[in-house]
């Protein structure tokens, strides 16, 4: 069962949704838009809002959704903490993509939710604010990953205590680890102040 888990995982983590909404709407691969990206932001920007959304709730539900079949099995925390990084490993190296496709934010958030859900408040709260005052998704949602095991630090400490805190630390640190370093080249457009800000083409 834990090796089912871990597969189903990753399989789940690979579902496409952004390629699959902009196929099936335009025929267009959206591989060839802005950065070539499948994730909300990239979506959004070949197919509108709307898209956008709906690729953004789609993703975070399949990273949700590895957690949870992980625990419906019966896996043990270090599996359910392994399940959580292939589902974000999935979407960012997809089997069906040639291993290309989003950057994983969307499915971190809902790995994050099925974790952690009071520490994805504080989390939030970076995006946003770091959003509010930029308009940079790419800065916000580096920022929000990389602020998440210390949100669940401090909920551990002040709010109330998180069962399984090493395997959920493990799993957080490397999830978020892989979040941003797909954001490399964001890094760089940031960094060299070339980076599009939210509503630029």
């Amino acid at each position: 069962m834990n090796i089912i888990a871990l597969i189903l995982a990753y399989l789940l983590g690979s579902i496409p949704f952004g390629y699959l909404l902009v196929k099936l709407t335009s025929g267009a691969d959206i591989r060839e838009t802005g950065s070539g990206g499948t994730g909300a932001t990239n979506v959004s920007r070949k197919a509108g809002k709307g898209a956008g959304v709906l690729t953004l709730v789609l993703d975070a539900l399949k990273g949700f959704a590895a957690v949870w079949v992980a625990r419906w099995l019966g896996a043990d925390a270090w599996v359910i903490a392994g399940a959580a990084v292939l589902a974000v490993v999935g979407h960012c190296f997809p089997v069906w993509l040639k291993f290309k496709a989003g950057k994983g934010v969307a499915t971190g958030l809902g790995v994050f939710v099925a974790i952690v859900p009071c520490a994805v408040l504080g989390a939030f709260a970076v995006f946003a604010l770091l959003f509010w005052r930029t308009r940079y998704v790419s800065l916000g949602s580096i920022c929000a990953a990389a602020s998440i095991p210390l949100w669940t630090l401090l909920q551990h400490r002040f709010v109330a205590p998180v069962a399984d805190l090493v395997p959920v630390l493990t799993a957080l640190c490397v999830a978020a680890a892989i979040i941003i370093a797909k954001h490399s080249e964001n890094i760089q457009r940031l960094l060299a102040g070339k980076e599009n800000k939210f509503g630029s083409r």
